[in-house]
């Protein structure tokens, strides 16, 4: 009897392992560079992963050649800020990751201006050579610190979207009072500003970014975003009502008429709320206070 039951233990590890296997995500590029670990790995599924430390989150996710196919759940949701804006005609992204969501932009929007700002000129480089990102008339990337290109800025823009992660989080500059100043004055009046955050489980200083988002703009919504740790900002420079069942049915007409695989939709009717309740707990984050313990 417990030489069937060792017998038994063995097989189901060896299946274990071979379905690991199976589903082991082959290495094709590999570099460090100034800011971060660079890998990019491919799965069984066609599918094409960037992460900035091994074992470290997602980045980006692609179906190379497919811009339409956007993986990662926040990045479906992070386009919701389209119905907040009438006909938005330029459009800021900061952080490049893979591209998946200025490629995707892109294809349905061709005559929006999208320009992206990436700290590392690596990673634009990889989102070039591995996930088929593409520079042209009216999508460029720049590479710069997105708060500096941000206060040197030229042009007003009606959609920011503010998705630069490291490893682990949001770079401290890139979330304070200052900086997002400097991002309201960015945008244009009847703008919207759409930020990528994690939440609290996962973000020491989830309560602070909430409040320093509220002690700079009109008003703050979040779009929790279902089955992940990613909160969706939306920020606006002006009073304005916004009701579920409106954004809902914005985001259901922009997906219908630009036949987006997804219903945008979806993602307001999960976690769709006004950040009222949130932030009591957190500080204004401000540049000279960094060193200070997070709260």
């Amino acid at each position: 009897m417990l030489s069937r039951r060792l017998l038994s233990l063995g097989l189901m590890s060896l299946l274990a392992c071979c379905a690991t296997a199976a589903a082991a995500e082959k290495v094709v590029f590999k570099k460090g560079s100034a800011d971060n670990m660079i890998l990019v790995t491919d799965d069984d599924r066609g599918l094409r992963t960037l992460r900035f430390e091994e074992g470290g989150a997602r980045q980006s996710v692609v179906k190379v050649g497919d811009p339409d196919h956007l993986e990662l759940p926040y990045a479906r949701v992070m386009p919701v800020g389209l119905a907040l804006v009438e006909k938005p005609k330029r459009v800021l992204i900061v952080g490049l990751g893979g591209g998946t969501i200025p490629s995707f932009l892109h294809k349905h929007f061709p005559r929006m201006i999208i320009d992206v700002v990436e700290i590392d000129a690596d990673v634009v480089d990889v989102a070039k050579r591995f996930f088929g990102f593409r520079e042209d008339a009216t999508m460029r990337a720049y590479v710069d610190d997105g708060r500096r290109f941000i206060e040197k800025r030229r042009n007003l823009y009606d959609i920011i979207f503010l998705d630069a992660f490291g490893c682990e989080n949001i770079p401290y500059h890139l979330a304070t009072r200052e900086f997002l100043q400097a991002v309201r004055k960015a945008l244009t009046p009847k703008g919207v500003v759409v930020g990528n955050v994690w939440s609290r489980g996962s973000n020491r200083l989830y309560d602070s970014m909430i409040r320093t988002y509220q002690d700079a703009f009109e008003e703050l919504y979040i779009l929790e975003v279902q089955g992940v740790g990613n909160r969706i900002l939306l920020a606006l420079p002006r009073k304005q009502q916004v009701t579920r069942d409106d954004l809902v049915r914005r985001a259901r007409e922009i997906s219908s008429r630009n036949r987006f695989r997804f219903d945008m939709g979806g993602g307001v009717l999960f976690g769709f709320r006004h950040a009222k309740d949130e932030g009591s707990q957190g500080r204004v984050l401000r540049d000279k206070d960094k060193t200070r313990k997070a709260g």
